[in-house]
């Protein structure tokens, strides 16, 4: 979850309709059908218009903000060295004779002038915007310049996408000249305190403090939770429905649900509802512009964040108070069913009783526990890596099977007949662990289908001094985001990458990892690997076990539109399905 946990050519017949989620079909123009629709379009694009155009004004002010001290300290010496550049470019040219090495280019790309910069800006923003998704952008200059790497600028920085894995080991494995970067967005509505956005020393110690929510009695409980709540919507809620069922609705809820029992306990319906529509504004928010104007999406996320830290700091109090209540009735705090949030507060209460004991504070697990501001941004930074991206995994999952029916049959053969051997004839009742393990087929399903989908298009890294990618120099303070997309669809790694076809990863289980190194790197690599990608591994095979043993499927619609500014590529329609009983 850590590096979630920071975004293709054509296919075959079997998959065609796969192939265009990632890159859709520009909308069809539609006849106006009277002067009234007409007026009102002319509206639209009058906004729209302006729209761009704040845009655009802010992009130029941004950006020429962000240079403008650089170039102001550089100018003077700037102008002194161009005196010297014809004698300058002789020593060069005898420099590298000597040496008889050139330096390494740059990655191909446009420079990063202010000018340019806005111009990719504004495509940036566009295809954020449209149908076509976020990742457009960067597929689009992949064509242009070709692999392995390529160069633009966006809000005043200069971004490298980079598509190697040699590349990907380099800065995800041995990372000693990159630290992590995310958007300004991001970072401020996560808080300086997460997993996501901290620094190398301090992700370490933030790692080391949760580590224990992912050990093997968290994760069979949340196993169990999680099992019981699919059964509930797929079983009961889903057999009252008349209409077509949304798959990113359901899979929305019953994540967040699972997450949020894992971290916090249980809550009230009205007070989950409220959270969850807090953290959806917050994930909205993530990649809109800067602006803290009433009505902006940024706005709205800061607010839906404060809202959240308000609910986890009451959280909090009452749970130091029972904690204290628990100390004086000398009650075995091991006995009752902890939650994360509280692991984490008992285990701080601890830490403070045993240096005031010896007075003298133990550096050797200050580590271990964490301040109440590390506790609210990291529960945050959870809760939507651990929903919002599983949930967008699960929806591409149940689209990819519903576009190949055969295979869907297969499955569902192997599931049920996996059921009654291990379930006691019962084809629905309780999973366990045990038997997510035994599901191959299963498996390779939610392995194709995160491979196909990239949650994580792509991981960021800023360089912290001069050095080489990929064969190209890098400056110090470029932005070098390691293409997983791009990695992923590359045929040179995988047979037919466009197409559906779990069978690749035949023969590999859940604790093996892919053959070819840094080419599957759905849950990133190296020190920052998403720390619940088991988990959400666990939920997907859940989920899916659930739906194909007990309904057949088809879409209800085969709009393949994206949705608009969203950090997480996931379809507009939400996946809505028909069900059909087994």
């Amino acid at each position: 979850m850590d590096d979630m946990h920071s975004q293709l050519q054509a296919a075959g017949a079997a998959c065609q309709q796969s192939n265009s989620l990632l890159l859709p079909p520009p909308a069809a123009d539609r006849p106006c059908s009277s002067s009234s629709s007409s007026s009102l379009s002319l509206l639209g694009t009058a906004a729209a218009a302006c729209l761009f155009l704040s845009a655009a004004i802010y992009c130029i002010v941004v950006i020429i903000v962000t240079t403008s001290s650089k170039q102001n300290i550089n100018n003077r010496l700037i102008r002194r060295l161009l005196k010297f550049k014809g004698r300058r470019s002789k020593n060069d040219r005898r420099r590298d004779y000597n040496n008889n090495a050139a330096p390494p280019p740059p990655p191909p790309g446009r420079g990063s002038s202010w000018w340019w910069s806005v111009v990719e800006t504004l495509a940036f923003v566009s295809a954020n915007r449209s149908g076509r998704g976020l990742y457009h952008f960067v597929e689009a200059r992949h064509r242009r310049y070709g692999p392995p790497c390529f160069r633009t600028a966006l809000l005043g920085a200069t971004h490298v996408f980079v598509s190697s894995p040699d590349a990907a080991r380099s800065l995800l494995a041995d990372a000693g000249g990159f630290s992590k970067r995310y958007v300004r967005t991001v970072a401020e509505l996560l808080g300086e305190h997460s997993l996501l956005c901290a620094s190398h020393d301090a992700h370490r110690a933030l790692r080391r403090a949760v580590a224990p929510l992912f050990n093997a009695q968290a994760t069979a409980s949340l196993a169990a939770n999680f099992d019981a709540l699919a059964r509930r919507i797929i079983t009961r809620d889903w057999a009252a429905k008349t209409t077509a069922v949304v798959v990113l609705d359901a899979a929305l809820d019953v994540t967040f649900e699972a997450i949020c029992d894992m971290l916090i306990g249980r809550t009230t319906t009205l007070k989950r509802r409220r959270l969850q529509s807090d953290v959806l504004a917050v994930t909205r928010a993530m990649l809109a512009f800067p602006l803290r104007l009433p009505g902006t999406r940024f706005h709205a996320g800061l607010r839906a964040r404060k809202r959240i830290m308000d609910v986890l700091r009451q959280e909090i109090a009452s749970r130091q108070r029972n904690i204290m209540d628990m100390e004086e009735m000398e009650e075995d705090d091991s006995k009752h069913d902890n939650d994360f949030l509280q692991s984490l507060l008992l285990l701080r209460r601890r830490k403070m009783k045993s240096s005031q004991q010896q007075q003298s504070p133990s550096n050797s697990n200050d580590h271990l526990f964490l301040t109440d501001d590390q506790i609210l941004d990291n529960i945050l930074t959870l809760i939507i890596a651990g929903q919002v991206t599983t949930a967008s995994a699960i929806t591409w999952m149940v689209k990819y099977l519903a576009d190949n029916k055969d295979f869907q049959e297969t499955l569902r053969s192997v599931q049920l007949e996996m059921a009654l051997k291990h379930q006691h004839g019962d084809s629905d009742g309780p999973l366990t662990l045990q038997h997510l393990n035994s599901m191959e087929l299963a498996y390779m399903t939610v392995k194709e289908s995160l491979r196909m989908a990239s949650i994580v298009s792509w991981f960021p890294r800023v360089a912290l001094e001069d050095c080489q990618v990929a064969g190209f120099h890098i400056n110090k303070g470029w932005i070098v985001n390691i293409d997983a997309r791009a990695l992923h669809y590359d045929a040179t790694l995988y047979d037919n990458p466009t197409m559906f076809d779990p069978s690749r990863f035949k023969g590999e289980d859940m604790c093996t990892k892919q053959q070819a190194p840094y080419s599957f790197l759905v849950f990133g690599a190296g020190g920052r690997t998403c720390l619940g990608m088991n988990l959400a591994k666990i939920m997907m095979l859940i989920f899916l076990h659930h739906l194909v043993t007990n309904w057949r499927w088809e879409m209800a619609d085969d709009d393949p539109s994206l949705e608009k500014w969203a950090m997480f590529p996931r379809l507009k329609s939400g996946c809505p399905i028909h069900l059909t009983p087994i």
